[in-house]
């Protein structure tokens, strides 16, 4: 999702990390931590939370 609106905003991963001052790991880190509490919080199973940040991490590597 992050991917889309930065592209939304014609802005590379470089220019996105020089504009945060955040490193393109850290702010994937940030993601799936984020993701990490909200399945938490919306009860999912563990299988579950494993095969969306698979998903996650095959968009980011992409």
């Amino acid at each position: 999702m992050l991917r889309e609106y930065r592209k939304r905003c014609n802005l590379s991963q470089e220019q996105l990390e020089k504009i945060t001052n955040i490193d393109r790991k850290t702010i994937f880190r940030i993601l799936l931590d984020t993701f990490a509490k909200m399945a938490i919080a919306l009860k999912l199973s563990d299988k579950e939370i494993a095969y969306e940040v698979k998903k996650c991490i095959k968009k980011e590597n992409n």
